[in-house]
């Protein structure tokens, strides 16, 4: 049987921007997001434009969050985005309107190809539409689209497209009921 060999690994294909880009933005995201201080959302939306970022009114980034690249991000109108949440964004995150992502929610647009000699990179981007509620501690995975209004519920990993106002539970998080808002 063949074997994996991660001596053969490589990214060389991947840009997501030069290294002096990638090394400021760095020490920005540890000093002012995965940082404990709770800086003004202000500052923080502000960063994310300077580098790139789409941020609308109202977002609210609570501290601790890790996010990848912000020239990878669009975040809507309303938005909130808890402690610790990490966006592992190597590819596009797009977050909708009045969206919800609790606390240590993990969001990532990468894995590697387990079939591969060398386990090669997979990127595939993420978009969660208006109105979704990311549960804390849940996981959305590569590829992962969250349509209007749908729930993946704490401590959830969600690796498929999720249907418009349904809620997901477990691993992997499956469809358990429709979300009735009153």
């Amino acid at each position: 049987m063949r074997q994996v060999d991660l001596g053969r690994y490589s990214e060389s294909w991947y840009k997501p921007g030069g290294i002096a880009k990638r090394a400021v933005w760095h020490i920005v995201n540890l000093l002012f997001f995965k940082s404990s201080i709770p800086y003004p959302n202000i500052l923080k939306v502000s960063l994310l434009k300077m580098f790139g970022a789409e941020v609308g009114a109202g977002a609210n980034i609570k501290p601790n969050v890790n996010i990848k690249y912000p020239w990878f991000i669009d975040i809507g109108k309303n938005v909130w985005i808890g402690e610790a949440v990490w966006i592992d964004n190597k590819a596009k995150v797009t977050i909708g309107n009045n969206v919800c992502i609790s606390q240590s929610a993990y969001i990532m647009t990468s894995n590697h190809d387990y079939k591969k000699e060398a386990f090669d990179l997979i990127i595939k981007p993420i978009i969660i539409e208006d109105g979704v509620w990311v549960g804390a501690r849940s996981v959305i995975c590569p590829g992962v689209t969250l349509k209007s209004h749908s729930v993946v519920t704490a401590g959830s990993v969600i690796a498929k497209d999720a249907e418009p106002y349904g809620i997901y539970k477990g691993v992997p998080a499956e469809l358990v009921r429709p979300r009735v808002i009153e």
